[in-house]
């Protein structure tokens, strides 16, 4: 599948997923236009200065709350990636009512927009705590996944096809805990640990966007997309940050889990492993055959699960300084540069 010269709509568009999705998918495709969609102009007016002079790339104000506006936005678009959502865990707590708004409600009125509009193939963002959840964030986006799943049979006659792609940590991003670590490295008190046992998946921003073009290239709709990625203890990631600095155990916050799960045991008879992800298949289907969905994928075991604890790789501490440097140009002993947008 190419998107050489498609139109190509992000919503959410202004956060790390952006940033990092709009560049590459021009480089790789020269679509005719990205649109960005997001409702935080001041967000817009600093990307839109790095894409200055670039005709491909437009914006759009809009929150996915509002459905008329919504429908103006996927009007003549081919492609969606579904990128915005309330995720800091205390904040949907102690805001339930807007996470459901932003998670559930954003999810249904762009399912129903782009049915109505013909748009091509739509692929939603989702996150390790949609898997047997335990806190709000994680059910609303559960509830969101069940949603794009469903659409395909939600669309009947209409062509749109939708897909889910699954993340872990992602590294550098806002509020993600490299960022977190950074800011503590500075203060005159030892570096907050929650758990010494606590394990995190840890995945690039460019891998998540691969895993992205391999849900549009390989989607018959309904589809889970989990990329293959290594794990890291909590006591590690911080060594990594702040070598030299003391740590101190502080425990796990509500609504934290000690381990990121992606697939739970309850996935496992619908789940396939490829190369460097594993794809899960919608129990209930009527647009496909599901063999058109496995395209050669290997079933897991009855038991299987994928959890940070339990994985098979894992990232050093020398890998991840390695990382900071190449990619965030500062040295872990330096100042810490400041978290990807």
């Amino acid at each position: 599948m190419t998107m050489k010269n498609s139109t190509i709509l992000v919503t959410g568009g202004t956060g790390s997923f952006g940033h990092a999705f709009v560049p590459m998918a021009l480089e790789k495709f020269n679509p005719e236009r990205i649109i960005i969609y997001s409702r935080d102009e001041m967000k817009q007016w600093e990307m839109a200065k790095l894409f200055e002079g670039d005709k491909r790339v437009r914006f759009f104000i809009g929150d996915v709350r509002d459905r008329e506006r919504l429908y103006r936005a996927v009007d003549g678009v081919d492609y969606v990636v579904h990128a915005p959502a309330t995720k800091i865990v205390p904040t949907a707590e102690y805001n339930p009512f807007e996470a459901v708004k932003t998670n559930i409600l954003g999810a249904m009125n762009l399912i129903d927009a782009c049915i109505d509009e013909g748009v091509k193939k739509v692929v939603a963002l989702s996150t390790d705590k949609a898997s047997s959840p335990i806190n709000l964030y994680g059910a609303t986006k559960l509830a969101s996944d069940k949603l794009f799943v469903a659409g395909n049979a939600y669309a009947g006659s209409k062509p749109t096809r939708f897909s889910v792609v699954r993340y872990g940590n992602v590294m550098g991003s806002r509020g993600s805990v490299l960022p977190f670590f950074w800011d503590a490295a500075d203060k005159d008190a030892p570096l907050p640990i929650t758990d010494p046992r606590m394990t995190r998946f840890m995945i690039t921003l460019e891998q998540g966007v691969e895993l992205v073009w391999k849900a549009f290239s390989d989607m018959e709709g309904g589809e889970i997309y989990v990329h293959k990625i290594p794990s890291m203890t909590i006591t590690d990631i911080a060594q990594a940050v702040a070598p030299d600095k003391p740590t101190t155990v502080v425990g796990i916050r509500p609504g934290e889990k000690l381990h990121e799960q992606m697939i739970g045991a309850e996935d496992a008879p619908n789940t396939y492993e490829y190369g460097d992800y594993f794809k899960i298949l919608p129990t209930i289907n009527t647009w496909s055959p599901q063999l058109d969905m496995v395209k050669g994928g290997k079933p897991v075991g009855d038991d299987f699960v994928y959890t940070s604890d339990a994985n098979t790789e894992w990232m050093s501490v020398e890998e991840l300084q390695r990382w900071i440097g190449e990619n965030l140009g500062s040295s872990v002993s330096g100042k810490a540069p400041p978290a990807r947008a």
